[in-house]
């Protein structure tokens, strides 16, 4: 299956294209620049460097969250499009499963985190072991200490932390970050995820792909405080 993978989950943004497990084509950009300006030209640009037209992608997959509001939305709105345009499917993948296969051929319990702001991460347990990945935990938005007790519950492995949450929380809790080449988001890992969860995970028309947020937008919480207090 040859499959157009993308993540705009955070700061960074990647798009790849893989073949039957294999990468042809994988970019990543951490410039700081708007998604909605570098996702498009990105895709283009993996596309005719892959010498791939695209009529040629069997399926899309697309990190649906947890992470950026903003940038879980400019992805999936990307993907719809394409589907749309195509009459193709897409996986939806979470972005922490997506993270946890940045570590593939290691033997390590993979926590993935990403920076939630407000001393808390958005994070879940997955037990990789050679080419195997297996979920622990499902996505959550946790407090760094309650995410170390929960921690405490595994040190008979070796935890290693993965995602732009792993130095804030390597810093915290002490547990190692893994190595900058694989520790943030990875377009390719997305496509990998989808592809060997296919069987628990079908792919979906386009318009059935949705964010996962797991907390609500800051502006409905600041709205929901002011309301409790008055």
């Amino acid at each position: 299956m040859r499959l157009l993978a993308i993540d705009t989950s955070a700061v960074s943004a990647s798009v790849a294209i893989t073949e039957d497990g294999c990468i042809r084509s994988l970019c990543t950009v951490n410039a700081g620049l708007t998604h909605s300006r570098t996702l498009l030209p990105m895709i283009d640009a993996a596309l005719q460097n892959s010498e791939t037209a695209l009529s040629d992608i069997d399926c899309f997959a697309c990190a649906v969250g947890p992470g950026s509001f903003t940038g879980i939305r400019i992805g999936i709105a990307a993907i719809k499009g394409l589907c749309d345009g195509t009459g193709k499917k897409a996986f939806a993948v979470s972005t922490l499963e997506g993270l946890a296969y940045n570590l593939l051929g290691q033997d390590v319990l993979a926590c993935a985190v990403m920076d939630a702001r407000c001393k808390q991460v958005y994070c879940a347990l997955f037990d990789v072991r050679g080419e195997s990945v297996t979920r622990l935990t499902e996505d959550a938005a946790l407090k760094i200490e309650d995410l170390g007790r929960l921690l405490e519950l595994y040190r008979n492995r070796k935890i290693v932390f993965v995602g732009d949450g792993a130095k804030l929380c390597a810093d915290a809790l002490g547990f190692p970050a893994a190595a900058p080449l694989v520790c943030f988001q990875n377009a390719a890992s997305v496509a990998f995820a989808a592809l060997r969860g296919a069987d628990k995970r079908p792919p979906l028309d386009g318009k059935d792909l949705l964010p996962v947020y797991l907390r609500l937008p800051q502006a409905e919480r600041e709205l929901r405080s002011r309301r409790e207090k008055s």
